[in-house]
């Protein structure tokens, strides 16, 4: 089995997106899609809750620096 990796404009994105799904001797179909309004707010009440947390001393914090030493 063979892989193939393209790189499709945003514009064209969709209807290669659907002519690849109807194409029946394909097997799997990976997108990497950016994320939805509801992942990013998920990930943003998480964040918050965890923020809490740390401010109540329930878990412990990183001090930036080191997050920013990572980069």
């Amino acid at each position: 089995m063979k892989q193939v990796t393209l790189h499709i404009t945003d514009k064209k994105y969709p209807l290669f997106m659907e002519l690849v799904k109807s194409l029946d001797f394909v097997k799997k179909v990976e997108a990497d899609d950016e994320p939805t309004k509801a992942e990013i707010l998920e990930g943003l009440k998480q964040a918050v809750e965890e923020m809490k947390l740390i401010k109540a001393g329930k878990l412990k914090g990183r001090p930036a620096e080191e997050l920013f030493n990572e980069l």
